[in-house]
């Protein structure tokens, strides 16, 4: 009936002979859990019994009331079903959905399907966040249960003084996933016996299914606030041989944590990885590990990234308040000393001459810390301290070497990261450390020699120095954000990077499983994202911050969006991202993500392709088709009223990274649009966007129009 956040616990489901169906695996799953059969063997202060024993705690008796109301439906629907259409089937009671810990009503696995079934007590109607929970309930079997990928799965609402009004048409997409069904308590069993009878869907064996692994996959958001509730990284990500290991990565750095401690000496860790791999996760899951301002551990989570800062403390917020039924104010109180942005630690470091209460920092996107320029001028125009002449990497390492004793820093690094001028890249850390730090131990991963950190020289320099570590466990190299895609950023990167051939390889073997799509029209391309989205998955739209001739789209970039309205407010908010109106840069997502992207790709980066042949009678984009293998990407700033040529090295590596956050956010699917542009334009000339579009549909990219619409 509603979430519960209590420990998992529950009774092993038995068969008829008194056996276990499933073990171990099903008993830490559900409240209780039984064989169809046995169910109805049972009388109701029976089941109740088991129920509230799996509970292991107190009950509300409203919770305890639902339980009777639902049994009771349960065994009068149930009881009408034919019995070859029960031999085997499953019945659970509060089964976990182990992601957050949140709990299904009542789990049925009959024949060839599984029921999501959600109990509204005392209900009438159906409201709209109810028909969403019971759908992502089901979602997340689906998408992350290893026996759920293959089965049908059906989530139903049903209200419990709802009057029957007939189910209606089932519908179910590719995937096997039906969409919700809202009933009343008699309709039930009318309702399992019209999905039965219908065509597909293998037999499932629910001794098997309920052995299945549960391989999670959340969003930085919603990891966030299971971490923050005390659940560990484990429990909340994949793990396997393929797969990259936060667990692994989590306890390299706890090591050095403890070895600094132990042996009072000083360390800086860099973490690298591929967009999306978990290293904000990792961070977060040391950082909840030592919150205790009392232990000699305590550590703070810092980020130069506002926007990430914003929604993160704001999630965190809301969730604190909402499990500890206190208020939202206060609880932002208390998320603030455990999320930090950067600058206001260096704010503090410039008050303070002290060793700051935190032995260690984690310090995310630490590649985006600020050059001695830009620290400088910041200093200088706030009238903080005039004259200040380091950079921001030296000055927070100088702030944790005041400690006495020990310290550590842990930089967690994404390549080709860096999006905005002045941003000094991780080589600015590594010459602080050469420079004014010699006896701070370096644990490195091996791939920040990689030419998109740019820390090639500077590592050089410390090649001589007896105190530096590589470790390979501090490399996260599989993208986590989408499940669908792991390897979305490697086709990104070769995208990118022009390098065709195997941008093509890379796109044949995702798109099967990952939708990505391009086309021309920005209406078709929302009415996709919104076809896509199933329950609470989140859509939105994406552009570069450069992209200032979007407007006669509606598109506005000068148009400051608020992250929190847009990454966490509902549908019903004009603000939110749901409503594909108000636009977010590469500033407002890094970091962050969505289940399904919508990126207008603007004549900031375009795609030059080499000169058709003379004489070939084709439109703009055919015209290219040809060439675009042997084109170059263009740079372009929009000032005043016309585009001016970006010719500055570091400017266009912050324009293309730009396009690399934008391309890389999406968990589930994502389609790019490239405008017509407009003849009659001086601003936008067809020909600037045809290029690119060229480039794209060259690389194999289904268009659209001849894309298919289901979900994989």
């Amino acid at each position: 009936m509603h979430e519960r956040q209590d420990a998992q616990a529950g009774a092993t489901a038995t068969g008829p002979d008194g056996q276990p169906l499933a073990g171990r695996a099903l008993a830490t799953r559900a409240y209780y859990a039984a064989e169809l059969g046995a169910f109805l063997a049972h009388d109701e202060d029976a089941v109740l019994g088991e129920v509230v024993r799996g509970a292991q705690g107190p009950v509300e008796p409203e919770q305890r009331d639902a339980w009777v109301e639902q049994i009771r439906v349960l065994r009068r629907e149930l009881g009408r079903l034919a019995g070859d259409a029960t031999r085997g089937a499953l019945v659970a009671f509060e089964f976990v959905v182990p992601r957050v810990g949140k709990r299904i009503d009542v789990l049925l696995v009959i024949r060839n399907a599984v029921f999501v079934v959600e109990f509204k007590v005392g209900d009438k109607k159906f409201a709209a966040a109810t028909v969403e929970q019971v759908w992502d309930y089901a979602l997340d079997l689906k998408n992350f249960h290893s026996t759920s990928h293959s089965v049908r799965v059906v989530p139903v609402l049903v209200a419990t003084t709802a009057p029957a009004r007939g189910i209606g048409e089932l519908n179910v997409d590719a995937d096997g996933l039906f969409r919700p069904v809202c009933i009343a308590p008699s309709e039930l069993g009318t309702l399992i016996e019209r999905v039965l009878g219908t065509a597909g869907g293998q037999h499932i064996d629910a001794a098997d299914w309920a052995r299945g692994r549960y391989t999670p996959t959340p969003t930085i958001v919603e990891a966030a606030m299971a971490l923050y509730g005390k659940h560990g990284v484990e429990d909340i990500t994949r793990s396997g041989a393929d797969e990259a290991n936060l667990a692994l990565t989590s306890a390299a750095i706890e090591e050095v944590i403890q070895r600094s401690r132990a042996e009072g000496r000083k360390s800086i860790c860099f973490v690298t990885g591929v967009p999306g791999a978990g290293k904000t996760l990792v961070g977060l899951n040391i950082a909840t590990k030592h919150f205790d301002k009392s232990s000699e551990l305590y550590s703070v989570f810092l980020s130069g990234n506002g926007p990430l800062v914003r929604v993160l403390c704001e999630a965190l917020a809301r969730d604190k308040a909402k499990r500890e039924k206190s208020s939202v104010k206060r609880a932002r109180s208390e998320v603030s000393a455990f999320v930090q942005n950067v600058h206001h630690f260096r704010d503090d470091g410039l008050k303070d001459p002290g060793a700051p209460v935190e032995h260690v920092a984690l310090f995310d996107e630490a590649q985006r810390a600020w050059n001695r320029q830009k620290t400088a001028d910041f200093m200088a125009r706030r009238k903080k301290r005039p004259g200040f002449a380091m950079s921001e990497p030296e000055f927070l390492i100088s702030c944790m070497d005041r400690h006495r004793d020990w310290a550590v820093i842990v930089c967690l690094v994404g390549g080709g990261q860096e999006i905005n001028t002045g941003e000094a890249g991780i080589g600015e850390w590594v010459r602080a450390l050469v420079e004014m730090y010699p006896d701070w131990h370096v644990h490195l991963s091996p791939q920040l020699e990689d030419s998109e950190y740019g820390a090639g020289e500077p590592l050089r320099m410390l090649a001589a120095r007896r105190n530096v570590h590589t470790d390979e466990c501090l490399h996260l190299g599989v993208s986590m954000r989408s499940f669908r895609a792991e390897h979305l950023s490697g086709l990104v990167k070769q995208l990118l990077d022009l390098e065709r051939n195997e941008a093509s390889r890379l796109l044949a073997e995702l798109k099967h499983r990952y939708p990505i799509v391009i086309t021309r029209d920005l209406d078709r391309a929302r009415r996709w994202v919104r076809e896509k989205a199933r329950g609470s998955e989140r859509y939105g739209m994406m552009v570069s911050s450069q992209a200032q001739r979007l407007k006669p789209l509606a598109i506005d970039v000068r148009v400051d969006i608020e992250p929190v309205h847009w990454f966490l407010h509902g549908r019903e908010d004009v603000r939110s991202s749901y409503y594909l109106e108000d636009a977010a840069t590469e500033f407002h997502v890094q970091g962050l993500e969505l289940d399904w992207a919508c990126v207008v790709w603007d004549a900031d980066l375009r795609f030059a392709p080499a000169p058709a042949s003379p004489g070939l009678n084709a439109d703009h984009a055919d015209a290219a088709t040809g060439a675009a293998a042997r084109g170059a990407w263009q740079h372009w700033s929009f000032r005043g009223d016309a585009w001016q040529r970006v010719r500055n090295a570091e400017r266009q590596a912050y324009l293309k990274n730009a396009y690399r956050v934008l391309l890389t956010r999406a968990r589930q699917g994502m389609v790019v649009v490239v405008p017509r542009g407009d003849p009659h334009d001086a601003t936008r000339r067809p020909e600037w966007y045809d290029g690119t579009w060229a480039y794209l549909r060259g690389l194999g990219f289904d268009e659209l129009d001849n894309a298919a619409t289901t979900v994989p």
